[in-house]
């Protein structure tokens, strides 16, 4: 018998609704990009407050210049060293983030999250699974290979060393929907967290193959993603 195919969430909150109790819960967003999950979350009402942290320092700016949130709050910093007392969250989310921390500090990076959760806390890590079509289009410019690699090594080693318990591996599918080439170029390329190849022999690769799956409604991908929730281990 086949495994059954992945289910398709265009909107992750649902699926972290479903794995994690999150009534009242105090959240620390890291790496949290433009905050939409976050502010998602806020105006469902689904959690008391979010501490949403991002290392860019240009993202972080247009944060800090976004309308505000009641419950949402900015800070700038990285997974590896984050600016809150121990026992501080419930839940800290890291969503497509993990792989964005230097390998060299994977593992400070999630003592660091085990440090600000309570016992018993929950963290929800999502990254992009490195296979697809619309990841071989990424990669041309920006290959993610190795650091994702070594962000789902690292999970392994905090549970291997004690600081978290596994609880659930869930692979879904994340629609992705770009309208034109020049909607893609400013959203994936355009970014200022990473650094990329963005030659015009580059960019002109990039639009060839992007360009193969164009249609009236633009362009669609169904990105595979994997969730690693765990939970902090009581002392």
């Amino acid at each position: 018998m086949s495994a059954a195919a992945p289910r398709v969430f265009d909107d992750e909150t649902r699926l972290l609704a479903e794995l994690v109790p999150l009534a009242g819960a105090r959240v620390v967003d890291l790496g949290c990009g433009a905050a939409e999950f976050s502010r998602r979350l806020l105006e469902r009402g689904l959690v008391a407050s979010v501490d949403a942290l991002e290392v860019d320092r240009v993202q972080h700016g247009r944060n800090l210049a976004a309308p505000a949130l009641q419950g949402l709050a900015f800070g700038e910093g990285g997974a590896d060293d984050i600016p809150f007392a121990d026992g501080t969250f419930d839940l800290a989310l890291m969503l497509k983030s993990l792989h964005h921390v230097p390998p060299a500090r994977l593992d400070r990076a999630l003592d660091e999250v085990a440090r600000v959760l309570r016992p018993g806390g929950w963290l929800y890590a999502s990254e992009p699974v490195f296979a697809g079509e619309f990841n071989e289009i990424v990669r041309i410019f920006h290959d993610e290979q190795v650091v994702r690699a070594a962000a789902i090594d690292a999970i392994a080693r905090a549970v291997a060393r004690g600081r978290f318990e596994a609880l659930a591996q869930v692979h879904f599918v994340a629609p992705i929907v770009f309208r034109d080439f020049a909607d893609f170029e400013a959203r994936m390329m355009g970014v200022t967290h990473s650094e990329m190849d963005r030659s015009a022999a580059t960019s002109a690769r990039v639009r060839e193959r992007f360009e193969r799956h164009l249609g009236p409604g633009g362009a669609r991908f169904n990105r595979p993603m994997r969730v690693d929730l765990l939970r902090k281990v009581a002392p």
